[in-house]
């Protein structure tokens, strides 16, 4: 079970370089925030797995929490300035 675990958190790895592509090339300021959201989310399971293999869940456990948090709380302000600085980022068809 422990090699499936393992196995399970290099593939989330490599997909974590799917929305990283986001954030590097993203046309948009949102699409930037969307994928770092993205990033996070993957990371936070990673972290879970990992807590696994070493039969730790319970500290990593509270540690993805905080690391949640953080990202929540993150992610409303970077939307939060970016709302109220500039409303040109509205899309007109």
């Amino acid at each position: 079970m422990e090699s499936f675990f393992l196995y399970s958190a290099v593939i989330l790895t490599a997909i974590i370089t799917v929305p990283a592509y986001r954030v590097i090339k993203g046309p948009t300021v949102f699409d930037r925030l969307i994928g770092t959201n993205a990033i996070a989310t993957k990371t936070i399971v990673l972290i879970c797995l990992i807590g696994f293999v070493f039969d730790r869940i319970g500290m990593f456990v509270d540690i993805t929490l905080a690391y949640a948090i953080l990202g929540f709380v993150g992610s409303l302000t970077i939307a939060k300035y970016f709302s109220s600085e500039n409303t040109n980022f509205r899309y007109d068809d």
